[in-house]
């Protein structure tokens, strides 16, 4: 668990930065594209193509395009129609799709999923309730959306390297991640790309350079190692250590006048939802031991 919470310490900032100082500012392609290049670049010297099959690196490249290059796409826009603390709530769905995702690797299904997911959306309702539209409701589904890359993504990876018998250190193979995260975010960018709202300040620069680098490029990494290191369940539960940090950070720091009361309410709801689907789970293991 230290790399999962040493890593959520350090995304706790990014999603204030993003929302705070380049979201409508900076193209979202472009940021998604500058992010994903310099982390490949971070891990470009230690990538040994023959050291790894081609067959595992293809996965590798499926991984990181689904769980870096996907969910960045769908992350970025999200900031156009959401505050940083909606987004950072909204997120709290992803614990349900990595379980939802590796109990259908596992051929199993619960169906309470949607009972839990039905929750934590009229928590999000909650927070919005007298502002509901078409941009806030789409804003919650580019959310779920990179909630669903994202899962997706950590548990084929954690699945992938307690399978496949790799001589090599990670940091060798996760070139390859980045690589597939870097193809869906050349042909999104040649797609979508605004060149006239490229970074005009050395802020902007300074803070896409950090995301790459640092938040992207070694945070990926020690997040992804961290995961192959606990069971689902734990990997499941660390994906919302970073809501009450983030939130933290950007009240603090960015967002002092947010509502609060409304903020709370929603979040209790929605936590709720977590918590009901941790019981419920329990509760049926017992009852899939004895069948």
């Amino acid at each position: 668990m230290a790399y999962l919470i040493g890593v959520t310490c350090l995304w706790a900032f990014s999603f204030s930065l993003i929302g705070v100082y380049l979201a409508g500012q900076v193209d979202g392609w472009f940021s998604v594209l500058t992010r994903t290049v310099l982390a490949a670049l971070v891990f470009a010297p230690m990538l040994k193509p023959r050291a790894v099959p081609k067959r595992i690196a293809l996965k590798l490249m499926a991984i990181g395009a689904i769980q870096l290059g996907l969910m960045y796409c769908f992350y970025y826009q999200s900031f156009l129609y959401l505050s940083v603390p909606e987004v950072l709530l909204f997120t709290v769905l992803t614990p349900i799709y990595i379980t939802l995702f590796n109990d259908a690797a596992d051929k199993k299904f619960h169906s309470h999923f949607f009972l839990t997911a039905g929750i934590a959306v009229l928590g999000a309702v909650a927070i919005r309730y007298n502002g509901i539209d078409s941009g806030f409701l789409f804003g919650f589904f580019l959310v779920q959306m990179s909630n669903l890359c994202f899962g997706i993504g950590q548990v084929s990876y954690k699945r992938l390297i307690a399978t496949e018998n790799l001589n090599v250190n990670q940091s060798t193979v996760f070139g390859w991640f980045f690589l597939g995260a870097l193809i869906v975010a050349i042909i999104a960018f040649l797609l979508f790309g605004n060149l006239q709202k490229l970074p005009t300040t050395g802020l902007q620069w300074g803070i896409l350079i950090y995301l790459g680098t640092i938040a992207s490029g070694l945070g990926y990494f020690f997040w992804n190692r961290g995961a192959t290191l606990v069971n689902v369940g734990a990997l499941a539960i660390a994906n919302n250590l970073l809501i009450p940090a983030g939130i933290l950070v950007n009240l603090v720091i960015w967002n002092r006048d947010a509502d609060i009361l409304r903020l709370s309410i929603g979040g209790l709801i929605i936590v709720s939802s977590l918590l009901l689907n941790q019981w419920l789970t329990k509760k049926q293991k017992p009852i899939a031991k004895l069948a």
